[in-house]
């Protein structure tokens, strides 16, 4: 019993989160005339949700194709295998952090645990998280150019969300692109914040702690060196994002096509969706609750009309608590296959490269 209360008790913010997004879907669906919503989801076309399904499975194996295709560069020998488990943990942890600021750390840690360099996997994270970012920005404003009358005469506050997501995009690229390409500048800051922490007694051995810390970033930015060469590395991640945007934003339409509506066009509800996820991805609250939601009314209340709350039930039950569930199988997965040990099929110019960051 009191294990299960230390459990509830470090994940009570978590919990609390996932507790109030499913309140507020459930609160949707109780605005909603019951009756209309059992028919709704009574004549549900099975086909076409199988294939909702089907597409975000396809967006996660798309997760773990762009982490093994860097990890590749580095490491010929790792398997495709540990970068999905990888790619999951990340969804796992951006679902049930603050601003999705979890993926990420947990992703190099996994991948550090699984034998290689912090160093090397934070470079590898990072040049796939700010391509992802930089292929989301500019796939949503081109897409939303092309449809650009459609939304600025059925969406409200059109402006306001534009900007608010490309500023908070693009303030992350850049800050991204200061860490990966101009080391000076992330030293001087880490000089200047433990220097900070070291006057109100938080840090105690500042020299010992800052040559810590630069040796692991001298790491971090080899590994940038390394992969920033390799334009057809870059152009193949960025090919596969744009599939695994795609994928995972033609869910609603397939959605949509689900519960027999027609007449919109599939590239209309893409825009939409990766408008939606763009604008949803910095909401401090894990999963973006609330403003997942709250933008998805908005953009596609349109199409969906009176059934958009049990649309909005079943987008969330498939790309985040489905999500969810599965990221927590492949983390248990990584933890008793993966973890702590050198991978089998490494060869032995690999397993040497694969020692401690201190020994560098």
């Amino acid at each position: 019993m009191s294990k299960v209360k230390h459990v509830i008790k470090k994940n009570l913010f978590v919990i609390i989160t996932l507790s109030i997004s499913l309140g507020l879907l459930i609160g949707f669906l109780m605005t909603q005339d019951q009756k209309s919503l059992q028919e709704i989801f009574t004549h549900l076309e099975p086909g076409w949700m199988f294939a909702a399904v089907f597409a975000m499975l396809l967006t996660w194996f798309l997760e773990g194709v762009c982490n093994w295709l860097l990890c590749h560069h580095l490491y010929p020998e790792w398997t495709l295998r540990r970068s999905i488990v990888v790619g999951m943990i990340g969804i796992l942890y951006n679902n049930i952090t603050p601003f999705s600021t979890g993926g990420q750390p947990m992703q190099i840690y996994s991948m550090h645990k699984m034998g290689m360099k912090t160093g090397k996997a934070g470079a590898i994270i990072a040049v796939k998280t700010l391509t992802y970012q930089c292929v989301m920005v500019t796939y949503s404003l081109v897409l939303m150019i092309f449809h650009l009358h459609f939304f600025q005469t059925t969406v409200s506050n059109l402006s306001f969300l534009t900007i608010f997501g490309v500023l908070t995009n693009g303030a992350f690229i850049l800050l991204v692109l200061l860490f990966s390409i101009y080391p000076p500048f992330v030293y001087r800051l880490i000089h200047g914040v433990l220097h900070l922490l070291e006057r109100i007694h938080v840090v105690h051995d500042f020299q010992a702690k800052y040559d810590d810390i630069v040796l692991k970033f001298k790491v971090f930015h080899d590994g940038i060196r390394t992969m920033g060469h390799s334009l057809k590395l870059y152009a193949c991640v960025c090919l596969v994002t744009i599939f695994q945007i795609t994928f995972n934003s033609i869910v609603t339409y397939f959605i949509f096509l689900s519960f027999g509506l027609r007449g919109t066009g599939m590239w209309v509800m893409i825009a939409a969706q990766v408008f939606v996820n763009m604008i949803a991805s910095f909401v401090p609250l894990p999963g973006a609750s609330g403003g997942a939601e709250i933008s998805f009314g908005m953009f596609f209340h349109m199409f969906f009309r009176g059934a958009t709350a049990p649309a909005m039930l079943i987008w969330r039950m498939i790309t985040y608590y489905f999500g969810i569930i599965l990221g927590c199988i492949f983390a248990s997965i990584g933890n008793h296959k993966y973890s702590a040990a050198i991978p089998d099929d490494f060869s032995e110019k690999d397993l040497s490269d694969l020692t401690d960051d201190s020994d560098e």
